[in-house]
């Protein structure tokens, strides 16, 4: 058998999402599902961008500048899983996420794999989910 140990030390994953308004992204993310905003840039008088945080994870939210098409799939094959640490935060997630006019693509519900999650889009259209560990 191939050793398959890791040479990269990593410690940490963030990513990075461009938004076709950023400035509205910002805001979502923050007021829907609770990040804080830690850092804003701007560009000739506008916001460009901004690091935002929830725990341990960092996610860079950039401006489009549409040169790849405005209605092209954004995220496709691609997704992020935000794990929080209680049972009740994935169900409170979702219900914040329809408050706001958000759609789910699933309900919260217990998985046979061992999680409570469900799965959304954000304002993009990149496709995210939120999951927990099942109580023991």
């Amino acid at each position: 058998m191939t050793n398959t140990a890791a040479v990269l030390n990593a410690t940490t994953l963030s990513c990075s999402i461009t938004c076709k308004d950023v400035a509205a992204s910002i805001r979502w993310y923050h007021e829907v599902l609770g990040f804080s905003v830690d850092q804003k840039f701007e560009h000739e008088g506008k916001v460009a961008g901004a690091v935002i945080s929830a725990g341990d994870i960092s996610i860079v939210l950039n401006q489009d500048d549409g040169k790849l098409g405005w209605d092209r799939i954004k995220g496709q094959g691609f997704y992020l899983q935000l794990n929080v640490a209680a049972y009740a935060d994935v169900d409170s997630a979702a219900a914040r996420i329809k408050a706001a006019g958000g759609t789910l693509l699933d309900e919260p519900a217990d998985r046979p794999w061992g999680t409570r999650m469900f799965q959304f889009k954000d304002l993009d259209g990149f496709k995210l989910g939120v999951a927990t560990p099942l109580k023991g």
